[in-house]
């Protein structure tokens, strides 16, 4: 495929960090010659320096033959120019980073799908809908559901109550297990590791499990993890996502957002309905302490700082707060969420671009995600043909060393398959896979 990407922030670079895996050949265009120049020691990738949506430089970049242009800059206006502007010149597909959540609704997306622009996507929407999650089943920092919940994915952090410490995989079945379940990745330190049997697991590894519909709950008492329901949340920072996640909470949940700045704090009080606007800093302990810190079940730091976010979300924990949250804008901090004692860590742009990177995904894909800190993905496969996949157990699949089967859907069943079992026409195919093994991964289930 012909990638063109613009926009080489965080977004743009993490896609074609990505895309590189899949020998793909990628044009970034950014104006700002040091971001390019950065590109270019790191990546194997072409680099153009110019505006976007000027048809000049799109003509440099060969638009009209492009199987794919991501406009993804931080300006909206641009975005959409360079997506319509790719598409009248003959760009096969176009996607464009969108902040105006108006542009999301059905009627508005139609009228951008005639102008030339296939899908819209909001960094901001999508982060807000991952917050709910983590706040919905709080136990778990990672929360994932395939087919409406027929298998979820969750992650936790392994602790001194938990059966399963210093116990090799191949020795579960010692323990008396009245749930389903299998372990998909471990997170130690900054080092991502595939379970297999003889691997051993140790006090503070943050592990992923999969696990068969409504096991949940089971999971949670069998990994010795205590059950707390929230009711009350406390949000700091008033930003745009701070707005867009209290919209998606307050129904459900007691919502207090702390904002320093006096007409910030009186546009949110007018726009959400049933949050509670405070005006203060996130390091005012203080005031967090008499508008009831200690009595909040989660803390979500949304702050422009990140520091600020880690620093007041830890002092949230110190306080008795069960679930901390916290953004953050540099990727890398990302992988220590769970050493330094924040529960998630999350980093809007990371969660765009590996959205977006299920347009490019090649084979029979119903869904993709990532893991907090994880480098890998995993992926919702389809067996549509009869194949190898079909005429072979697993474990003569020649299936990579950096790749494994989670979990199998079969109509309305779900399944956890061992070496012996036998993939069929429509199976539904959870794998999780590290980067290099991607493209090994999408051949099989062409």
């Amino acid at each position: 495929m012909k990638i063109i990407i613009a926009g080489a922030g965080d977004i743009g670079f993490h896609l074609a960090e990505l895309l590189v895996y899949e020998n793909q050949t990628i044009t970034l265009i950014d104006t700002n010659p040091d971001v390019l120049s950065y590109v270019g020691t790191h990546l194997d990738v072409l680099t153009l320096r110019g505006d976007s949506s000027s048809v000049e430089i799109l003509e440099l970049a060969e638009a009209g033959n492009a199987d794919l242009v991501l406009a993804v800059t931080t300006s909206e206006k641009n975005n959409l120019v360079t997506a319509i502007l790719a598409k009248k010149m003959g760009a096969k597909q176009t996607i464009a980073r969108v902040t105006d959540k108006s542009y999301l609704e059905e009627e508005q997306r139609q009228t951008f799908r005639e102008l030339g622009i296939d899908s819209l996507i909001s960094p901001r929407q999508l982060a807000a809908r991952e917050i709910r999650r983590l706040v919905d089943q709080c136990t778990f920092t990672d929360v994932f559901e395939f087919e409406k919940g027929k298998l979820s994915l969750v992650g936790t952090t392994m602790d001194d109550n938990s059966p399963l410490v210093n116990r090799k995989l191949e020795d579960i079945h010692e323990i008396e297990v009245d749930v389903t379940l299998r372990p998909i990745a471990i997170l130690r330190s900054h080092k991502t590791i595939i379970p297999r049997g003889p691997t051993i697991l140790r006090r503070g590894d943050h592990v992923y499990f999969i696990t068969k519909k409504g096991d949940t709950d089971k999971l949670e008492r069998f990994l010795g993890k205590k059950k707390i329901t929230v009711k009350n949340i406390m949000i700091v920072g008033g930003t745009g996502l701070a707005y867009e996640t209290a919209k998606l909470l307050e129904h459900d949940y007691n919502v207090t957002i702390c904002e320093p700045d006096k007409d910030r704090c009186k546009l949110l009080a007018e726009n959400l309905e049933n949050t509670l606007v405070i005006k203060g800093k996130a390091g005012n302990i203080d005031l967090l302490q008499e508008e009831g810190l200690s009595h909040m079940d989660a803390f979500i730091a949304l702050t422009p700082n990140s520091e600020t976010n880690i620093i007041s979300s830890l002092t949230a924990k110190n306080h008795g707060v069960f679930k901390t949250i916290a953004q953050v804008e540099n990727k890398e901090y990302v992988h220590i969420s769970q050493n330094i004692g924040v529960d998630t860590l999350i980093n809007v742009k990371l969660i765009a671009a590996n959205n977006i990177f299920r347009f490019v995904r090649k084979g029979k894909i119903e869904a993709i995600t990532s893991l907090n800190g994880v480098d890998a993905e995993v992926i919702e496969f389809i067996v549509h043909k009869n194949n190898q996949l079909t005429r072979k157990p697993l474990k003569d699949l020649h299936f990579p060393d950096t790749a494994l089967i989670g979990g199998v859907i079969r109509g309305e069943e779900s399944m956890l398959p061992d070496g012996d079992f036998q993939l069929q026409v429509d199976d539904k195919v959870i794998v999780f896979t590290m980067p290099e093994a991607i493209g090994r991964v999408e051949k099989l289930f062409r």
